[in-house]
């Protein structure tokens, strides 16, 4: 049965280096939702790819004395092979470095340009150069840059321009009218109180500080800003063609039907996107979600400390289906999910091994000891058999029901507990009772049936999410597993079907001090590689401390000092200023009290880096807005000659609330 077609797309992942398993994690959630409609009868296309522009990638390349293209070959490699790992499956793998794309945004470009949606000008202002940013006179905060109260000098600077306030009130017309566009609702009043309703400013759409680039074709000066660049991908990959020759497929598969992104670029997918696509005269996406963060929950994810957690590393602990099932569950609708060795030992153990691994081998070995492997329905009913029928029968639409909301966690939890159910019905049958008594071997017949099919039901289900054990629980029944419409139906088992002889074990059980020193050992190997790296062609030489001379301040008393109130605080989340660029916004443990501290060093610190850090805050500092966000004290940073910042942590560890004096 065809349902119609399904688009869906991930972001495109950035190629400045390996993906951890938060990038990974937008992956696998779009995987679980292709596979689920393609089951369930969806034409389905799900494209996904790499994102290979910008200065960054620039600065990267050189630092790594190789050019830009060689750079992200090499990335781009490596991101196709964790998502192959995972089991994504991707209909189109495209790459921002693709010909057929860089020559559909130049005609974009000049397309856009020659219809007076993009026009040539320049910032102009005051400027601050270690963020990189241009301010209005009304924007400086007591005359200084409001996003890290450096210094600011006038300055100008060409560049093309936008004009997205030519559209904005159409954007805001078609959220209104199609309240299922932005999802979760609370990333959709984000966006229009924050953003919309206060007006849109002309978006920047070139650069000239650097060159790794789509060139614009008529001013070679310029290069097309990464936003226009990469936005298009959803349509290029598909065969857009911007002069009117669009191929047969964009006919068939747009507009998307989902664009699935984290919940960082909710902001240029659904404001600056739709208006490009309002500008060239195209459908707009049905549906933007951006989804939460999977966030590491022992501390931040940093090379330097050597814990990043990939998802390689986690299949080598736990196999891919774990990982999977691990980070498809844990997350969140709407709320960050956090990622633990401890906690995915305990769904390893609890769901996996026990509540699911468990049951498929207990029944098959029971079908073994009892009937030779032959599964027959004797019709031996009695009333507990219902409603474990009833619970079969009913988890493809609670299952469909979630999907259509996009609560995939959920969705999952429907299908387990049509494995709890199983395993509660084994215990109300108590089948080794039953073997025991010759008179009632029809009666566990019929309970093992009533098993091994529900349990079919189940791995059906479950296939989007964990296809390879879907295909091995398939192979252990000896069965091929129902189609979704036929799990509505109870008995389709073929009954006389004999299981496989010796169940293979799922899922073992781990050790948790076991896995958590395993990984404690592999990220010490980390630390000493990064270590060597540091310490290469340090031997023989003499290392000379940099120094740096300041402005003095004038010179205060004791008791001017003994006003300050400094303590250590720990960062338990954090995240990007939405109004800022350089803004970052923490929740900072200080003792039992929770202080939400504005910082400008996004240039320095990513939000995950924050999350987990110990760090010196001033706390009796008089709470100041910035950027429309109350700020309740100030972090400690260093600062050297060129701008760059660090921030001042304990030497040792220390209590959140400790008291520095």
């Amino acid at each position: 049965m065809n349902k119609g077609k399904y688009y869906i797309t991930t972001a495109i992942a950035y190629t400045s280096g390996k993906p951890h398993i938060g990038n990974t994690y937008e992956a696998i959630l779009a995987d679980s939702i292709a596979r689920f409609k393609r089951k369930d009868g969806y034409d389905v296309f799900f494209q996904t790819g790499t994102d290979e522009h910008g200065q960054k990638i620039e600065l990267k390349a050189q630092e790594a004395g190789i050019t830009p293209k060689e750079y992200v070959d090499k990335v781009s490699a490596s991101i196709q092979k964790i998502w192959d790992l995972m089991g994504t499956s991707y209909d189109k793998f495209i790459r921002t470095t693709d010909d057929y794309h860089e020559k559909q945004v130049q005609k974009i470009f000049r397309k856009l340009y020659d219809q007076g949606d993009i026009y040539k000008s320049a910032y102009e202002g005051m400027y601050c150069t270690p963020c990189e940013s241009f301010w209005t006179e009304s924007q400086l905060v007591d005359g200084k840059c409001p996003d890290c109260g450096r210094e600011v000098k006038p300055a100008k600077e060409e560049a093309y321009f936008f004009k997205m306030s030519k559209y904005a009130d159409r954007l805001i017309e078609h959220i209104n009218a199609h309240p299922e566009f932005i999802q979760p609702v609370s990333r959709k009043n984000e966006m229009m109180n924050n953003f919309l309703l206060p007006g849109l400013q002309d978006l920047c759409v070139s650069r000239t500080s650097f060159k790794w680039g789509i060139p614009v074709d008529f001013d070679d000066k310029h290069v097309v800003y990464v936003w226009l660049d990469a936005l298009t991908n959803y349509i290029t990959g598909i065969g857009y063609e911007c002069d009117g020759e669009d191929a047969e497929q964009y006919h068939q598969y747009w507009p998307a039907d989902l664009h699935l992104i984290g919940k960082d670029i909710i902001r240029f997918h659904t404001i600056y996107w739709p208006i490009f696509l309002m500008a060239l005269g195209e459908p707009l996406p049905k549906q933007i979600f951006g989804h939460p963060w999977l966030l590491q929950g022992d501390g931040k994810m940093s090379k330097s400390k050597g814990n990043v957690i990939y998802a390689d590393d986690l299949v080598d602990f736990f196999g891919v289906d774990a990982v999977r099932y691990f980070v498809l569950h844990e997350m969140p609708f709407d709320n960050d999910g956090v990622i633990t060795w401890e906690l995915m030992v305990e769904r390893m153990n609890s769901d996996l091994a026990n509540t699911l691994g468990n049951l498929v081998n207990r029944t098959i070995s029971m079908s073994n000891k009892y009937f030779g492997g032959v599964v027959c329905n004797k019709n031996v009913a009695e009333p507990v058999d219902e409603e474990l029928k009833a619970v079969a029968v009913q988890t493809y639409d609670k299952v469909c029901k979630k999907m259509d909301e996009l609560r995939v966690a959920d969705a999952i939890s429907e299908i387990f507990a049509l494995f709890k159910r199983c395993n509660k019905y084994i215990d109300e049958t108590e089948p080794w009772v039953l073997g025991k008594d010759e008179e009632k071997k029809d009666r566990l017949a019929t309970v093992l049936y009533n098993l091994v099919e529900s349990i079919s039901v189940g791995a059906s289900l479950l296939e989007p999410y964990m296809p390879e054990t879907a295909k091995k629980i398939a192979a252990q029944l000896n069965t091929k597993l129902p189609s979704f419409e036929e799990t509505k139906q109870f008995g389709l088992y073929p009954s006389g079907n004999r299981v496989t002889e010796k169940p293979e074990i799922l899922f073992a059980r781990l050790d948790v001090k076991e896995v958590t020193e395993k990984a404690e050992a592999m990220f010490a190997a980390r630390r000493a590689e990064e270590e060597g790296k540091d310490n290469l062609g340090d031997m023989g030489t003499e290392k000379v401390e940099e120094v740096i001379d300041i402005e003095k301040k004038p010179e205060i008393t004791y008791d001017d000092f003994a006003k300050l109130q400094f303590q250590v605080g720990e960062i338990i989340a954090c995240e990007e200023v939405k109004k800022s660029k350089k803004l970052l916004c923490s929740k900072v443990r200080v003792g039992s009290e929770i202080k939400q501290i504005v910082s400008g060093i996004k240039q320095h610190y990513s939000a995950e880096e924050m999350v987990g850090k110990k760090v010196m805050v001033l706390v009796n500092l008089k709470p100041a807005t910035l950027a429309g966000v109350v700020s309740e004290g100030m972090l400690l940073c260093a600062e050297d000659a060129e701008g760059n910042l660090a921030l001042m942590t304990p030497e040792k560890e220390m209590p959140a609330g400790a008291e520095i004096c």
